[in-house]
């Protein structure tokens, strides 16, 4: 992988389209376009050019839309050229190839991303969104990747930064300078801030823990005894008919899944067999797959009859209801309520609705969405969540900055205090790419598309 190679590939998916686009980025990118489309001059960066592309034969290959961006106005930095053709896979492999036999490479995956950021166009957490951008698969996600490449977490960090720099210049100043006319040596000031600092990183740190609700969405398990309106709150959820109905009980034998419509993350619903003690050898294979589906669910849904007695649940459903991942859905609330009810499982919240014809079904989806955001099982609109990576090196930089205190607690080594500070920096650094590992990158930019 060299910066001066220039790389040829399609940036639009396989298969066919109305258009289709092929980037090319490096030095032959403006030598390319002109020779292909016959050009006197070469082409003007940032403007259209209508034309044919020839190949190096001669012959014709399709009409395109040619845009030249030149050097230090494109996106990775470098002369950049953007091909737009019919979307016929032929017409995009020819003229990739065609591309290729004038000089090009085909990009290895993520390459144009990884030049933009060694070119300082954008740092590592902006680069990382562009991946989550085109993965995103919900609002809530694409909202987060829209933050991070605008710069959020790239600016906050550097923040830290300053902050952090400006206590180890006061620190170092009476370490190096122990006879200048400096004010007194206070540790209390730098302590405090030290503190403030590092649990404003520990708390972005805990943020990571949405970061999987973000990229693979949450389960969601409707469960309870047999006959209790699972299945229809799951039609209600999901707003079609996608489980049977019926007022014979223990009509679902073995679970079924279907995302929850109207919510700004992925949700997937799953309606279980109804539990219950005892029951046929079919019903208790149902009833262990139900338990299964509950044990790694993000969140449980009990459903209830509010009008009938209430169910003697399995000890196994039973342990798995904790108050932090448990909702009561107390259906049939068109219905006089049974009066021992009340008193049923009182340490779970509860929401009463009726199930019969759906007429519940947006408040039942704002009361989950806002069930979840309350038990920090999903993230807020307001949440900036950080990935994996950014959050081991916050927690690393955040004990860092707590040792650093600690060091200027009695008896006093403002030394080490300033070492544990540099930790921190690079700590830092690593989450927006100042600290060069090569390995690291590689290993970030190999899941990206090929294009990207």
């Amino acid at each position: 992988m060299s910066a001066s190679d220039t790389i040829v590939a399609a940036a639009t998916a396989t298969g066919r389209s109305a258009l289709a686009v092929v980037r090319v980025d490096g030095p032959l990118a403006s030598t390319i376009a002109t020779a292909a489309l016959r050009r006197q001059n070469a082409l003007a960066g940032k403007t259209s050019t209508l034309g044919i592309w020839r190949g190096l034969d001669g012959e014709p290959i399709d009409q395109v839309v040619a845009v030249l961006w030149l050097a230090g106005r494109s996106f990775t930095g470098n002369d950049s050229l953007e091909i737009t053709c019919h979307g016929n896979p032929l017409l995009v492999r020819r003229i990739t190839e065609d591309c290729l036999a004038r000089g090009g490479r085909l990009a290895e995956p993520g390459e144009f991303t990884r030049r933009s950021y060694l070119a300082g166009r954008i740092d590592l957490t902006q680069a990382e969104a562009v991946a989550d951008l085109i993965h995103a698969s919900s609002e809530r996600a694409l909202a987060s990747a829209r933050r991070m490449l605008a710069g959020e977490l790239g600016r906050q960090v550097a923040q830290w930064t300053d902050r952090t720099l400006q206590i180890l210049a006061e620190l170092e100043a009476h370490i190096d300078f122990p006879e200048e006319d400096l004010p007194a040596e206070d540790p209390r000031g730098p302590l405090a801030r030290l503190i403030e600092i590092a649990s404003e990183l520990n708390g972005y740190a805990r943020t990571a823990r949405h970061d999987g609700a973000l990229r693979e969405g949450l389960r969601v398990a409707v469960v309870g005894a047999p006959n209790a309106g699972k299945s229809s709150l799951l039609n209600v959820l999901t707003g079609a008919d996608r489980a049977i109905v019926s007022p014979e009980a223990g009509t679902t034998r073995d679970y079924l899944e279907a995302p929850v419509a109207g919510l700004p993350m992925t949700v997937t619903a799953i309606d279980t067999a109804g539990l219950r003690t005892g029951g046929t050898t079919l019903e208790n294979l149902g009833m262990a797959r139900s338990l299964e589906q509950a044990r790694g669910a993000h969140l449980l849904i009990l459903v209830i009859d509010a009008s009938a007695e209430p169910p003697a649940l399995p000890a196994e459903l039973l342990a798995l209801l904790d108050p932090m991942r448990t909702l009561i859905v107390a259906n049939k609330s068109d219905l006089p309520a049974h009066a021992d009810q009340q008193n049923f499982l009182p340490h779970l919240t509860k929401i009463s609705a009726c199930l019969l014809d759906g007429r519940d079904a947006a408040s039942l989806r704002t009361k989950l969405g806002e069930f979840l955001i309350a038990k920090e099982i999903a993230p807020g609109a307001e949440d900036l969540v950080v990935g994996v990576r950014h959050a081991d090196a916050l927690s690393r930089a955040a004990a860092a900055l707590t040792e650093a205190a600690d060091h200027l607690r009695p008896p006093i080594q403002t030394e080490l205090a300033a070492a544990r500070g540099r930790e921190a920096l690079d700590a830092l650094g690593e989450i927006v790419g100042r600290i060069d590992n090569e390995r690291m990158l590689d290993k970030l930019f190999a899941s990206f598309c090929i294009g990207k």
